[in-house]
């Protein structure tokens, strides 16, 4: 049984995200560790949700999920990310989330940190490779230990095929197009393993 405690982080405008991260924690779940789900504040004006439906069904679905804090990332044996694609970078909630973390990495609470990340755009060339660099490039400064699925298990072909983290295309009625349910599973307990490691090394 693992006592591995995984923080999913997300951010989500269409929802697509959301499912991802809760398909992570499910997995992390169903593999004994204790999972908290954890959605980074929005930055954008109430106005322009507003005017948005898909965006205002998306934030009023994920009210009552907790923001994520210093404190969760401090709990967490494993992090998983999952984040949109903005122009190839990680959107900018998410970047905010990272930047704020400097007192912990100053206090080196995230060295040895096991994560991967999750990513989706609206085309099959969108960016999502270069959305979970962008990530990535981060976690090498917190000194964390980055867990990507790589070619690992035949649901990564299945999902589009991303080395990097599970990646999606999401068409024009907000529709995921690859399959990647059993990537993104695949991907949190391949992390959990990786952190059940970790922490044994460290005993």
């Amino acid at each position: 049984m693992s006592n591995t405690k995984v923080a999913v982080i997300f951010y989500s405008m269409g929802g697509t995200n959301y499912q991802m991260a809760k398909w992570a924690a499910e997995a992390a779940e169903a593999n004994g560790a204790e999972a908290r789900v954890l959605k980074v504040q929005e930055l954008a004006s109430e106005a322009v949700i507003e005017g948005n439906p898909v965006w205002k069904a998306t934030v009023e679905a994920t009210k009552d999920v907790p923001v994520a804090t210093s404190e969760d990332l401090e709990w967490a044996d494993a992090i998983i990310f999952s984040v949109p694609t903005r122009f190839g970078n990680m959107a900018s909630q998410m970047k905010q989330f990272l930047d704020l973390q400097g007192g912990l990495w100053a206090s080196g609470k995230t060295v040895n940190k096991v994560v991967s990340a999750m990513s989706s755009a609206q085309n099959p060339h969108g960016g999502q490779e270069a959305t979970i660099l962008s990530l990535y490039t981060s976690m090498m400064h917190w000194g964390a230990i980055i867990v990507p699925p790589g070619y690992s298990d035949e649901s990564i072909f299945a999902a589009g095929g991303n080395p990097y983290g599970t990646s999606v295309t999401v068409d024009q009625d907000g529709k995921m197009v690859e399959n990647i349910e059993a990537a993104v599973k695949h991907q949190a307990q391949r992390t959990i393993t990786a952190a059940e490691w970790v922490k044994k090394g460290n005993q």
